[in-house]
């Protein structure tokens, strides 16, 4: 039996190498919205660093937020054709799957894009929470452990930002965060997740047999 029965992933940066993509459209979105253009120091710089703080360095006034989201979300919709699944995504599904655990997908992004780059993946997929909240991803957990009746012990959510580790927090539930995402290692392991990984295999690892000392 899995140490998991509700295993909750993030998308962008956690199964979709869609970082790159984000990036290269940053300052198209810049110039567009009117917000600050930056080089590739400072995009480094902000990596990984909280949403409010990203904001706040870029310029962008908070009336404008919800029209940069939804044509940011626009375009991934656009180019879902061009952001790939990292190379060990669907293999992994279909293992953890095989176990009997439950995989959900809580994103910002839209079901239906990440449907279209999932592929024939999605369809081990058992359950989706997308789509932008102001209340952020905690609600999403809460639903879906209703919705499949696990209980929080049970459920894990796995993330490469600090606030998927914040989320996973507010819900009750233990986190993973992921070191190949869009967050550097020491911004995830100020967040104090459950756990932290680096490769696939010790993430499927922990899912199925359980987590090890907290970082």
């Amino acid at each position: 039996m899995p140490a998991y029965r509700l295993a909750i992933f993030d998308f962008d940066g956690t199964l979709a190498d869609s970082a790159e993509w984000g990036f290269g459209v940053m300052n198209d979105m810049a110039r567009r919205h009117g917000y600050r253009v930056i080089d590739d120091a400072e995009r480094e710089h902000l990596r990984g660093r909280p949403n409010h703080e990203i904001i706040q360095a870029l310029g962008v006034p908070l009336w404008k937020l919800p029209f940069i989201v939804a044509d940011f979300r626009r375009l991934a919709a656009e180019n879902a054709a061009k952001i790939p699944l990292f190379p060990f995504a669907a293999a992994h599904l279909d293992r953890l799957r095989g176990a009997g655990v439950i995989v959900a997908i809580a994103s910002s992004n839209s079901r239906s894009t990440i449907e279209r780059i999932l592929g024939p993946a999605a369809e081990l997929v058992v359950d989706f929470a997308c789509g932008a909240s102001l209340f952020g991803k905690a609600p999403k957990f809460h639903g879906l452990m209703r919705r499949h009746r696990v209980a929080p012990e049970q459920t894990v959510a796995i993330g490469d930002e600090e606030r998927d580790v914040t989320a996973a927090r507010e819900a009750g539930i233990a986190s993973i965060a992921v070191s190949w995402g869009l967050s550097r290692r020491e911004a995830l392991e100020a967040a104090h997740p459950t756990a932290i990984v680096d490769a696939p295999a010790e993430l499927e690892r922990l899912i199925l047999a359980g987590p090890g000392p907290a970082p």
